[in-house]
C-alpha cells in the first residue's frame, strides 16, 4: 500500500548518532503517519533546520561534538525554537532538569516506549 505524504503532514526530525536508533525511530514515525528526516549529528541537523524546519525534533542527549542539550540551546539562540522531545540512554537528573528548563516538551529514557514517544510528539506539536 502506498501512502502519499502531503506538505500538511507534520515533519519530524530525528537526531541520533546511532544509526540503528535513527532507522527504528524513522520507521515508527512513518508508520504513525509522519514525514521524517533523520540526522546523524546535531551539527548536520542545525545546518538543515533553516531550509526545512520540522514541526518537532526528537533529539538524543548524548552525541559526540554537539550533544542534544547544545543543539536545543542553539535552536533557541538562533530564534528557531522548536518543540523538542529529548531521548537518552544515560539519564541524569542534571540533564533532565536542564532539558526541561530549556523548554523540552518531554524527556524520555531509551529504550523508548513507542506509545509514550508518539504521545509526546503529538503533545509537542499541538
Amino acid at each position: 500500500m502506498c501512502v502519499l505524504m502531503h506538505a500538511t503532514t507534520p515533519l519530524i526530525a530525528v537526531v541520533d548518532d546511532e544509526e540503528s536508533v535513527r532507522k527504528a525511530l524513522g520507521r515508527l514515525l512513518r508508520a504513525a503517519g509522519y514525514r521524517v528526516e533523520t540526522f546523524a549529528s546535531g551539527s548536520e541537523f542545525l545546518r538543515s533546520v533553516q531550509q526545512n524546519p520540522p514541526q518537532c525534533v526528537v533529539l538524543d542527549v548524548r552525541m559526540p561534538q554537539l550533544n542534544g542539550l547544545h543543539v536545543q540551546q542553539a535552536l533557541t539562540l538562533a530564534g528557531t525554537p522548536l518543540p523538542v522531545v529529548m531521548v537518552t540512554g544515560d539519564d541524569s537528573p542534571e540533564s533532565r532538569e536542564r532539558a526541561l528548563a530549556q523548554g523540552a516538551s518531554a524527556y524520555l529514557r531509551k529504550p523508548v516506549d513507542h506509545a509514550t514517544l508518539l504521545d509526546a510528539i503529538r503533545s509537542a506539536i499541538q
